[in-house]
């Protein structure tokens, strides 16, 4: 399950293995091990995919099923747009 979320998080940022992996300051083979399933991330490694991907740690663990979308920056009007368009999408499914 970890596995398959880091795999989907990489692959919505269109980024390789490889770039993930120098952004962790890790190798290819750590990045390819957890996705792959032979390994799992450190608690050190889970923070910080968390953080690179903008989501909580429960979500890579597969815990939470919601995303995080960081907020930091805008207005409390764009905030209150993008609730609405979060709102009136999840009222159509």
């Amino acid at each position: 399950m970890i596995a398959d979320k880091i795999k989907e998080l990489r692959l919505s940022r269109n980024i390789t293995q490889a770039v993930l992996a120098k952004r962790l300051g890790l190798t290819r083979n750590a990045v390819n091990s957890w996705e792959q399933g032979f390994s799992l991330p450190s608690i050190s490694c889970l923070v910080e995919l968390a953080k690179f991907f903008n989501v909580s740690s429960d979500y890579i663990l597969g815990i939470a099923d919601n995303t995080n979308i960081s907020t930091n920056g805008l207005s409390s009007d764009e905030i209150s747009l993008i609730t609405n368009l979060i709102e009136k999408l999840k009222s159509k499914k």
